[in-house]
């Protein structure tokens, strides 16, 4: 590991992402990426056109509904991550009103690591004067704080976020691919 806050920072999240959350979604099928555990979930679906959506809303109901696979990656491949990539790092186009939402699951795998990608390749050309500047109108009321603050944020977010795609993972398996709950077996 490297020995600059620059280092720690970067490495931070590719670590997780290598080790610990890319790995653990191998194998995903589109059965368990559409899994919804529970009624009323949010996630990925077709829309009226045919083109698939996501659900959401801003600000977020409270409570929030509970979001499916499909949800959570296509969250973290979009405005965890490829948002912040194009804001910061590219030419600023993102919009969620013109995202193409992944309607399987290896076409959200590929959408997550080309917003990893570009969010990682950012981050790593940075130097510890970049991470000191302020991050910037594109993140609103949090504009004012250093750069840094951002990639930790963003690094918290994957964790959190790819913690939760694991444990769901663990519960359709447990549950025999979402077929059968507790006693039931």
């Amino acid at each position: 590991m490297g020995t600059t806050w620059h280092d720690q920072l970067h490495e931070q999240l590719d670590w997780y992402w290598t080790t610990m959350f890319r790995p653990r979604l191998d194998g995903l099928t589109d059965e368990e990426f559409f899994w919804e555990p529970v009624p009323g979930c949010w996630s990925v679906r077709p829309g009226p056109d045919g083109r698939m959506t996501c659900d959401w809303a801003f600000p977020a109901p409270e409570p929030p509904p509970f979001t499916t696979i499909a949800w959570r990656l296509a969250h973290i491949g979009s405005v965890v991550l490829a948002m912040r990539a194009s804001n910061h790092f590219g030419d600023g186009s993102f919009s969620m009103d013109t995202i193409t939402w992944p309607g399987s699951a290896s076409a959200a795998l590929e959408y997550l690591d080309e917003g990893y990608l570009a969010w990682s390749r950012g981050v790593a050309a940075l130097d510890e004067e970049a991470l000191a500047r302020p991050c910037g109108p594109q993140e609103g009321p949090y504009g004012h704080l250093p750069f840094a603050a951002l990639v930790l944020h963003i690094n918290r977010e994957v964790v959190h976020h790819g913690a939760e795609v694991a444990t769901l993972r663990d519960l359709y398996r447990a549950s025999a691919g979402g077929r059968t709950w507790g006693g039931d077996r």
